[in-house]
């Protein structure tokens, strides 16, 4: 079954004015900036909206921040909000089967390509689930729809790849800095996360497109959607290395949430409940949840900015950090769209508190500021989940505008960040394609290793003999000028082996009385939807020259033969290839 998708497309002589002039890139990144802020503008409004309707806020309130919930708004609205989630995921399922495509995996795989479609879906699955109480943050969602724009906007003027590539960074760097007020730190999410890499071409485009969405967000937003954060006290040399033991606890801490989430999944799917009841469920756990603390409700921008919550006894603190963490961990294993980006820096908030009056109170001459280490927690366990330690020190910048407390937290975010890969090697976006079966960890652009298939590269000309044939005939049929390796066919046709043509001329002392006395590489082959990556494993393991290409494992039928030579400089001429591109755009 085959679909049409239907684009805009801009005139061939406007296309063309776009490729050929960078200050036209740069002048679209504006544009698409402007949008992305507009919609993460948007999007915030409208769960503000959904929670004012559906947990009776006033206008200005945070969902997060109310001192307590009608119990049974608490409990029916997630669970019935993800009963309803479930059910559109069902009628989704029948007429888009195949899922949606984030700004990572469109970067890493696919060239930049998005649908805008499909954008906008998960948007509103997000605005959804967000606005049902669910412990998610808005931050994929605002990459995503802000991304999926972008990748419209390349693909209408048939951008390069890389361009391509550069426009789903612009659109995701502009949601996050409209989304923190922080356009350093979308930037660099853009450079880190989206498009892998930082080069000279990309700064221009990405940074003004960060620009223009801060500002739109900013200007049209009714409510802030920064982190507001305390006055900073003294950082002091002896900071700097508590700061890395809290690096340390904060990488162990981030790997447990991710573990966690991949743990509910697995859970809720050995129960065999109906999918649509899994939402459900997650959102009546959530809910009862919230009977204890409501700050474990939605993203939690509310509660991050509660001085009441910071400054209660200790192990309260802590309760709401654990019960925080088990919300998110459930909300997102039972099938809620959003993130972690938000609920991570909240927790390291949290975390951050816990850590600093704990230490106080065993030595009590370390006089450690609680509100500095809130912020090197908030940015060291979001570096460990989200994957972006520049990101991370650049939010702490930009929300408190204290240098030194900069130097602390980007000690901290390279210990957070260097033990998670360490330890555990993904990020909760790469951990998530992981689960699912793709083998990526960054948006570095592998897409090309895809596309360079073992059907591409095999001959098709090789020569084949069957495996019954006499040796006498065989050196006579292949004399050892003409081919190297012969591929040997059962009498269905089947592949049964490869023989190296100078073996069998050099059987004359008359041992060897067949040709599968001779033969090689019996159980290895090759199938043509292997990439280029997969070929050359195959070849290694197998210490092989050449292997032959068959149809299927299950019609083992010849269908050609692909030498590890070949391979080898394929894969060479194209990296050389991708290496001239990237010197051509610095």
């Amino acid at each position: 079954m085959t679909s049409t998708t239907f684009y805009l497309e801009a005139p061939r002589r406007l296309r063309a004015f776009v490729r050929a002039r960078e200050t036209s890139l740069v002048l679209m990144a504006a544009l698409v900036g402007a949008l992305a802020g507009l919609l993460t503008a948007a999007m915030s409004a409208a769960v503000n909206l959904l929670h004012d309707t559906f947990f009776h806020l006033h206008y200005g309130e945070r969902l997060s921040a109310q001192p307590s919930i009608d119990p049974t708004r608490a409990l029916l609205i997630p669970s019935v909000g993800g009963l309803l989630l479930g059910l559109a995921f069902l009628v989704l399922l029948r007429f888009r089967p195949n899922r949606e495509v984030d700004p990572i995996e469109a970067n890493a795989l696919h060239g930049g390509r998005m649908s805008f479609r499909g954008s906008v879906i998960v948007a509103l699955q997000t605005i959804w689930s967000s606005g049902v109480g669910a412990s998610v943050g808005l931050e994929a969602g605002y990459t995503q729809l802000g991304s999926g724009v972008a990748a419209s906007f390349g693909r209408a003027f048939h951008l390069r790849r890389a361009d391509q590539r550069i426009m789903v960074g612009c659109g995701a760097a502009a949601a996050i800095a409209g989304a923190f007020e922080a356009p350093l730190s979308g930037a660099f999410y853009a450079f880190e996360l989206i498009v892998g890499g930082y080069t000279p071409a990309s700064l221009t485009p990405i940074g003004v497109a960060a620009l223009a969405g801060f500002v739109v967000a900013k200007a049209f937003a009714p409510l802030s959607l920064g982190i507001v954060v305390n006055q900073i006290g003294e950082v002091r040399n002896f900071d700097l290395a508590i700061a890395t033991l809290l690096g340390f606890a904060a990488a162990i801490v981030g790997i447990i949430i991710m573990r966690g989430v991949a743990l509910t999944e697995t859970v809720l799917a050995k129960t065999r409940l109906w999918p649509p009841l899994r939402p459900a469920l997650g959102g009546l756990i959530v809910g009862a949840l919230a009977l204890i603390t409501p700050q474990v409700l939605s993203s939690g921008h509310g509660a991050l900015h509660l001085d009441s919550l910071f400054g209660s006894p200790l192990t309260w603190i802590a309760a709401v950090f654990a019960l925080k963490a088990i919300a998110s961990m459930i909300s997102l294993g039972s099938g809620f769209r959003g993130g972690l980006f938000f609920a991570s820096l909240l927790l390291g908030a949290l975390g951050g508190e816990v850590f600093a009056r704990g230490l106080n109170m065993v030595w009590p001459t370390l006089y450690l500021d609680p509100t500095l280490y809130s912020v090197v927690g908030m940015s060291a366990l979001s570096a460990s989940v989200i994957g972006g330690p520049l990101t991370m020190s650049f939010i702490a910048l930009e929300a408190t505008g204290n240098l030194w407390l900069t130097t602390a937290v980007l000690i901290a975010v390279i210990i957070s960040t260097q033990l998670t890969r360490e330890w555990f090697g993904y990020s909760f976006a790469t951990w998530r394609m992981h689960l699912r079966g793709e083998t990526i960890r960054s948006a570095a652009d592998v897409g090309w290793i895809r596309d360079l298939t073992v059907a591409v590269m095999m001959r098709r000309d090789f020569a084949s003999v069957e495996l019954a044939t006499p040796i006498a005939d065989f050196i006579e049929r292949f004399p050892l000028a003409s081919w190297s390796q012969v591929v040997a066919v059962d009498a269905g046709g089947h592949y049964a082996g490869i023989i190296v043509v100078a073996d069998a001329h050099g059987t004359g002392d008359g041992k060897v009385k067949s040709l599968s006395d001779i033969l090689r590489y019996r159980g290895t082959t090759l199938v043509p939807e292997m990439n280029i990556q997969q070929a050359a494993t195959a070849f290694d393991h197998a210490e092989a020259e050449a292997l032959a290409v068959i149809q299927s494992a299950d019609q083992p039928k010849v269908v050609g033969l692909l030498t590890e030579a070949y391979t080898m400089r394929r894969y060479a001429e194209e990296s050389e290839r991708r290496r001239r591109d990237l010197f051509r755009e610095a």
